[in-house]
């Protein structure tokens, strides 16, 4: 079992006492030395086989969000974006962040 730095759940039927029944939507890992293997492999692959929509990988030395979406039950590589970015949350239509105001 695994625990991500931060889930998003944007189904509240998911939500219970307990918690998150099943997948959340989203999910968002901050990378540190020690977690790098466990994030970009076995955290992705694990996220991947849940179903989980969206999933990025935040790295606060570098300054860059690396996305991957879920099509077709495999992650697709959407990209690395960089603190000069605005970044789209896809499952959350409307949503944008300036990553300048996230990495200040």
């Amino acid at each position: 079992m695994v625990q991500p730095d931060l889930s998003i759940i944007y189904d509240s039927e998911k939500l219970d006492d307990k918690g998150c029944n099943g997948s959340p939507d989203m999910i968002v890992e901050i990378l540190s030395p020690a977690s790098v293997k466990l994030d970009r492999w076995i955290k992705y692959r694990l996220y991947e086989e849940a179903g989980v929509k969206e999933y990025w990988i935040v790295d606060p030395v570098n300054e860059s969000v690396e996305i991957h979406l879920l099509t077709d039950k495999q992650y697709t590589f959407k990209g690395v974006f960089t603190k000069s970015d605005t970044i789209s949350v896809n499952i959350l239509s409307n949503l944008e962040l300036d990553l300048e105001q996230i990495f200040i």
